[in-house]
C-alpha cells in the first residue's frame, strides 16, 4: 500500500540526477523547505582516463550543503515527510514507497507519455502541446494521480533543448506552489496511456525518403545524422521547406529533398570537423548531379 502524501510536507528527501532535475530542487530549497537527503545516481566515468564525474544534482546538493546519498533505502530513515522525484532514472522499491510517500514531476500531460522521453516524444510525435505533472509515485510506471498539472504549448522549431527548459521552469513553479498549498487527493488520470521509450540512436538517422516535416522534428532534438560521400554528417540545424520537390537526399543549393517537402541545411559537421556553416560545408563539398545525402 502506497502512504498518501501529507497535505503541507515541511521535511522533504529529493531523488534526482540530470540537469532537469537541479532547477526544482534549487525552487523547494529557496522556498524554505527542509531537504533532509539527496538521493542521486553514482558517480560516473565519463570517458578513457578521465575522473569520475558526479551528476548535476549531486554537484548542486553539495553547494546547497545538502547530504548526498547513492542508497535509496537511506529514505527511509532520513525523517522526511514526503519524497520529491524529479527524472530520478532509477526503480524505487515498494518497501520505499511503503515507509515515505512521494510524489513525482512529469513532463507530460499524463497519461500521455509515461516512461523515460516524454519531451523528446511529444516533439517526434509533433504535439501542438505538452505539460507538467506533479503525480503520486506508485510502483506502475507513471500510472499514479494527478495531484496538479499545468499546459506548455510546443512551437513549430523549438528544440528539445528550448521545450525542456520552458518544462523544466513551468515545472518548478508548480511544484512549490503544490507543496505550498494542501496537496489534496490526487485525481486518477483519464484517457489511453501511451509510452515514451528512450530514444535509440538509430532513431536519429535522418531518411530522406521520410517526409520532410518528420525529419525536422529529428533535428530538433539534437544528434540527427546522415552520410556523405560515406562518411557521417550530423545535421545541428535545419529549417523546413514544406513546397520543395526532388529526389530524396538531392541538393539544391542548401536544400536536401526528403520524400515530401525538403530541409535546408542551416548547420551541419563531418565527420571529424567542427560544426560549421551549411554554406562553407557546401563550398568544400562541391556536390555533383548525382549526389546523394544519406549515402
Amino acid at each position: 500500500m502506497v502512504v498518501p502524501a501529507p497535505n503541507q510536507p515541511r521535511r522533504l528527501v529529493y531523488l534526482g540526477t540530470p540537469e532537469a532535475a537541479v532547477a526544482p530542487l534549487q525552487a523547494l530549497h529557496d522556498a524554505g523547505f527542509e531537504i533532509a537527503l539527496v538521493v542521486t545516481r553514482a558517480d560516473k566515468r565519463r570517458g578513457r582516463g578521465s575522473g569520475l564525474s558526479p551528476s548535476p544534482v549531486k554537484v548542486a546538493a553539495s553547494e546547497l550543503g545538502i547530504p548526498v546519498t547513492t542508497d535509496v533505502d537511506a529514505v527511509i530513515d532520513s525523517g522526511a515527510d514526503l519524497g520529491v522525484v524529479v527524472a530520478f532514472g532509477r526503480i524505487i522499491k515498494p518497501h520505499v514507497l511503503d515507509a515515505v510517500p512521494m510524489v513525482n514531476l512529469h513532463f507530460s500531460l499524463l497519461p500521455r507519455w509515461r516512461g523515460a522521453a516524454p519531451v523528446e516524444r511529444a516533439i517526434l510525435a509533433g504535439d501542438d502541446v505538452t505539460g507538467v505533472c506533479v503525480m503520486a509515485v506508485e510502483e506502475g510506471l507513471d500510472t499514479g494521480g494527478v495531484y496538479r498539472s499545468a499546459e506548455v504549448d510546443i512551437g513549430p522549431d523549438e528544440t528539445l533543448d528550448e521545450l525542456r527548459g520552458r518544462l523544466v521552469e513551468r515545472g518548478s513553479q508548480l511544484l512549490v506552489a503544490s507543496l505550498s498549498e494542501d496537496l489534496g487527493d490526487p485525481v486518477p488520470q483519464e484517457g489511453e496511456p501511451t509510452y515514451a521509450d528512450k530514444i535509440e540512436p538509430s532513431e536519429l538517422e535522418l531518411d530522406w525518403g521520410r517526409r520532410a516535416v518528420e525529419l525536422h522534428r529529428v533535428v530538433r532534438l539534437g544528434g540527427a545524422w546522415t552520410t556523405w560521400r560515406g562518411r557521417r554528417l550530423k545535421v545541428h540545424v535545419a529549417r523546413l521547406v514544406p513546397e520543395h520537390r526532388g529526389e530524396p537526399g538531392s541538393l539544391d543549393g542548401r536544400t536536401v529533398a526528403a520524400g515530401e517537402g525538403g530541409l535546408e541545411l542551416i548547420e551541419v559537421q563531418p565527420e571529424g570537423k567542427p560544426r560549421q556553416d551549411a554554406a562553407a560545408w557546401l563550398n568544400g563539398a562541391r556536390p555533383g548531379p548525382d549526389d546523394r545525402l544519406g549515402r
